[in-house]
């Protein structure tokens, strides 16, 4: 199972869908990460690769503030 920022995410759910499971990341946040970090919208999280989950983990762990994820009211 893949954890990232604390958070156990769904094994057969697609990641788009699983990374929703951390607070602050919503359908569209999670549809920008997965396009920076060059993964697949509709793989399931069991099937990722590790590098796959590292390239995610930093780049949402990267963002984090107070463990959620930085809102554009946070940045103002």
């Amino acid at each position: 199972m893949a954890r990232i920022a604390g958070v156990d995410l769904p094994r057969g759910k697609r990641i788009e869908i699983a990374l929703t499971y951390i607070y602050g990341i919503g359908h569209t946040r999670a549809k920008e990460i997965i396009t920076e970090c060059g993964v697949e919208a509709d793989r399931r999280t069991q099937d990722l690769s590790d590098d796959d989950v590292n390239r995610l983990r930093r780049q949402i762990e990267g963002k984090l503030q107070g463990g959620r994820y930085a809102s554009y009211r946070d940045v103002l």
